[in-house]
């Protein structure tokens, strides 16, 4: 196999490609995992205290083998930006630097308190369950922030970061609804019947916030508007938010009649939802493709050296099928309903 035919704009098209896809695959995975800590239940009430503490553990318990393997994928899409744009890195590192601290902090905080209350049992367990789920709502609302002003090529507007903070709880939204829907599918009983409900109003903010941006995001680009409302692009697109709107709708019916008999089709929440965020970006690569930083830089200006992409590509073309084969092998193994996490 050789890429030596590969000509430079290829090569930043390919790993602009897939520069995008890794992104894509953290926010689903890591992206139902910080919709778990968002939703954990930590309000103490003494007549259900037995209660909560069993649902917070089958809470963890149910993203306990997967979410530390989950934010590979964001470190693969850091090093890919990294390595194939050092340019745009720079730039997103200038204009992030303050959000990527507290982003950084937050996944900290979810690490460190998730190994403590799992591993460590001892009175200060809520005191982790509580920076758990601050950490998730922290990293995850950081992430909607950078997102926002990343789509609009970091312009220093009013309205660039109304927009970022629109977005900021737009993805928490979108977040806790794949994270209801996660519970949906690996728990039963009330955790199940409660998890059906907080996925539902989720739901409903992160279709309205969905909504609310493209329609802002349409509005503040001109290019972005003609892109998807000229003829005949408008025809092949409206599949998209048609579909997503059928996605909505019959997620939300399902969630609202949980529990079914025999529960009945628990993973078609999860898979919905998870389409939901495939056809979402979709619609953002559709909107700021080829750019590799919207509005500002594009991805063969800002690609590295071809003969340096070449010899990345290589590895990539390694390490990315091992790590796909291995995120399979583990949820293969682990899929199922939850039951008690232990560690030996």
């Amino acid at each position: 196999m050789g890429f030596e035919h590969l000509t430079a704009d290829q090569l930043a098209w390919i790993f602009l490609s897939l520069m995008g896809f890794t992104a894509l695959v953290y926010a689903i995975l890591d992206g139902y995992d910080l919709g778990v800590g968002i939703l954990l239940p930590i309000k103490n009430n003494s007549s259900e205290q037995s209660v909560l503490d069993a649902e917070r553990n089958q809470m963890i318990a149910s993203i306990g083998p997967f979410w530390d393997a989950n934010e590979t994928w964001l470190v693969l899409a850091i090093g890919i930006l990294l390595i194939a744009f050092p340019g745009a890195y720079s730039l997103v590192l200038r204009e992030l630097y303050l959000p990527t601290v507290f982003l950084l902090i937050g996944l900290v905080l979810r690490g460190v308190s998730f190994d403590f209350r799992a591993k460590a049992v001892t009175q200060y367990r809520p005191l982790w369950d509580k920076l758990f789920k601050f950490g998730s709502i922290l990293a995850a609302l950081t992430q909607g922030y950078m997102l926002g002003r990343y789509v609009l090529g970091f312009e220093h507007s009013e309205g660039a970061y109304i927009f970022a903070i629109i977005s900021s709880l737009c993805v928490t939204a979108a977040y806790a609804y794949i994270g209801g829907a996660w519970l949906v599918m690996k728990t039963t009983g009330d955790l199940q019947r409660k998890a059906a409900y907080w996925s539902r109003r989720a739901g409903w903010l992160a279709g309205v916030g969905i909504l609310a941006v493209s329609i802002a995001n349409a509005m503040m680009s001109q290019a972005i508007a003609d892109r998807w409302f000229s003829f005949p692009a408008v025809i092949l697109l409206i599949p998209i938010p048609l579909m997503c709107g059928v996605l909505f709708f019959t997620v939300d019916r399902y969630l609202k009649c949980v529990p079914l008999t025999d529960d009945f089709a628990c993973a078609f929440p999860f898979m919905g939802v998870l389409s939901i965020f495939v056809l979402t970006f979709f619609g953002l690569a559709y909107s700021y493709f080829p750019y590799v930083i919207p509005h500002r830089m594009l991805a063969v200006d800002a690609a590295s050296a071809a003969s340096s992409l070449r010899f990345v590509l290589y590895g990539t073309a390694i390490v990315l099928p091992v790590i796909i084969v291995y995120t399979i092998f583990s949820y293969r193994v682990f899929w199922g309903k939850t039951t008690e996490l232990k560690y030996y």
